[in-house]
């Protein structure tokens, strides 16, 4: 059994843990009340936007479908893996690396993939097992919609330029502070939506100055939006992840803080005793 000092010690640095964790845990709870009233409040307008843009697409003729929507044959393809800069938020990086994995080893074996990296996390993991062809981790320090477009319109270019046929997006879509869902979501081309013209067709919409000009100008809006929102979605699973992780760290820590002051409390209990019995003998020996 160690020594009382021992015990001690680590009962002192327990305790120092304890309230880093707690404090951690109070900073990432106030981040993310004001992430989710982010992500909450985009959501709708971003969903609007995508089944408007999806529902005019599926009307115009495919000689003038937007060079965004045209499919091709997939040959090159770049992933977007979106993680965090900073770790202690539980298995948040994790998921979304096995995730990039297990899409290029179900959809892509047979195709080139490369990475690019949006949060110093996930870029470090990959770097190790596939090609990362560009990191972008600086954008969490100003997450605004103007640095996320820039971001979205370079990969427009490498899109529309043929360096790749198909972009998607994996990242953890917030639903509450303990659960987030790792999504794979396609970018580029736009995906149909589904029962198109059925759909279409039903749609009572008066277009000025033409169906055509309206698409091809909120094609651009509608990508940067929704890398604007997987950002948001993955900035509010972080704060999430690391909001739960380090309460059941501090949980974990005062659950061991326990067990040592027992076993404390029990090794002084016993180091008394021993003291009281030698008193006790060596008065006996006395008498004798």
């Amino acid at each position: 059994m160690a020594n009382l000092k021992e015990i001690r010690n680590r009962i002192t640095s327990i305790k120092s843990t304890m309230q880093i964790t707690s404090a951690m845990k109070m900073v990432s709870a106030a981040k993310l009340k004001k992430a989710q009233d982010a992500i909450t409040a985009m959501r709708p307008y971003s969903s609007k936007l995508t089944e408007l843009l999806q529902n005019l697409s599926a009307t115009l003729d495919s000689d003038a479908s937007s060079e965004y929507s045209k499919p091709r044959e997939v040959s090159k393809v770049l992933i977007v893996a979106i993680t965090s800069n900073r770790g202690l938020c539980g298995g948040f990086n994790s998921s979304i690396t096995k995730g990039v994995i297990r899409t290029i080893n179900e959809k892509y074996s047979d195709v080139k993939v490369d990475i690019f990296s949006i949060g110093k996390k996930g870029g470090d993991v990959l770097a190790k097992k596939v090609k990362v062809v560009e990191k972008r981790n600086a954008i969490y320090d100003d997450l605004t919609f103007d640095n996320v477009a820039a971001i979205a319109e370079e990969l427009m270019v490498l899109y529309t330029s043929g360096t790749y046929d198909k972009i998607e997006l994996v990242y953890n879509q917030f639903k509450n502070a303990a659960t987030q869902i790792t999504q794979v979501e396609q970018f580029l081309p736009i995906k149909p939506i589904e029962g198109g013209d059925a759909l279409a067709v039903n749609s009572d919409y008066i277009f000025e100055p033409s169906k055509e000009e309206i698409v091809l100008a909120l094609i651009p809006k509608s990508l940067k939006t929704q890398l604007y929102k997987a950002l948001r979605d993955s900035f509010a699973s972080e704060h999430g992840a690391r909001m739960t992780a380090m309460h059941k760290a501090t949980d974990n820590a005062k659950d061991l803080r326990d067990d040592l002051l027992l076993t404390y409390n029990k090794a002084r209990q016993a180091a008394i005793t021993n003291e009281i019995l030698e008193i006790v003998g060596g008065a006996e020996a006395l008498k004798n």
